[in-house]
């Protein structure tokens, strides 16, 4: 969200576990992103392991289903501008999809320059 805010725009925020997308939402979201029902499964959550979703052997379909009823389940930030839709991570992915340039200099948590003092990007994912 730094990032989208470093370009002087402030974003919109969907509170996906209080507020899921519909299924026909997350298809279109999926689909707009040109990523597998897979890639936007989040596995570091106790359900990925309690439904057995590692072993590989559910449909997108089911995966889906899995995700609408188990929110968590869902990989995000996913971020929707003009300019397309991304799951942003690494975070820098939202770069390539902000229709404005960075104001300044922007470093990540630890520390990690990824724009410089000038709008400029020094870092690349």
């Amino acid at each position: 969200m730094a990032l989208i805010r470093n370009s002087g725009f402030e974003p919109a925020v969907i509170l996906y576990l209080e507020t899921p997308p519909t299924r026909d939402e997350l298809k279109k979201l999926i689909a707009d992103m040109g990523i597998s029902v897979g890639k936007l499964l989040r596995k570091n959550t106790e359900p990925y392991t309690q439904l057995g979703l590692a072993e590989g052997r559910f449909s997108d379909d089911k995966l889906l289903d899995a995700m609408l009823a188990h929110p968590i389940l869902i990989n995000r930030p996913m971020v929707v501008t003009s300019l397309g839709t991304r799951l942003c991570r690494p975070s820098e992915v939202v770069l390539v999809i902000l229709p404005d340039p960075q104001r300044g200099a922007f470093a990540k948590e630890d520390g990690e320059g990824v724009i410089d003092e000038r709008g400029h990007r020094v870092s690349q994912y």
